[in-house]
């Protein structure tokens, strides 16, 4: 299979699966190396296409939003809470788009979460206690991020913030 057959075959199996794809799959599926895939992924990035690599896998770029109301939040926790916090959002029906914070040296940092369910945040959690990486608060002055939201409307959004804002995981500056 030539490369650009494969780049095409790769972009339309991230598009047309419900859940992340990692590269190691794809490698699998296209018979050739996981660096190969990571190569293909760039190219078509480069190209213009939405493909965003999460912890789980790729994925093309859409927002989940049940009504298509998009709020962001500015959250301060310790690392112990983070399972509190994402919970509190995924009970209260949103989706968590991404997280960043703002980095003394590389300024505003993003990583892509896209969690939907219990399932995905506990993997998630499950992923940063299984590995060497820090989460992004820790990565912040006082813990301070910054999530995008996704939910039905701006009512929905403002009774995320309250629940929050009960927890005492809303920054406000102080």
């Amino acid at each position: 299979m030539k490369p650009n057959e494969r780049r095409k075959m790769i972009l339309e199996a991230i598009k047309q699966n419900d859940a992340p794809l990692s590269a190691t799959a794809l490698a699998s599926n296209f018979g050739v190396t996981r660096q190969v895939v990571v190569g293909d992924v760039s190219l078509l990035r480069a190209s213009g296409h939405d493909i965003i690599a999460t912890a789980r896998g790729y994925i093309i770029y859409e927002p989940k939003s049940a009504g298509g109301y998009i709020g962001t939040i500015a959250c301060r926790h310790n690392e112990a809470d983070t399972a509190k916090e994402l919970h509190t959002i995924i009970d209260l029906g949103a989706s968590i788009i991404n997280v960043t914070v703002e980095h003394e040296i590389y300024g505003e940092i993003t990583g892509v979460l896209n969690i939907n369910t219990h399932e995905d945040a506990d993997d998630f959690l499950c992923m940063v206690q299984n590995s060497e990486a820090k989460l992004l608060l820790q990565l912040s002055h006082n813990g301070v991020h910054l999530h995008q939201i996704a939910c039905c409307d701006k009512t929905h959004f403002e009774q995320i913030v309250q629940a929050l804002d009960a927890q005492n995981f809303l920054y406000n500056g102080a």
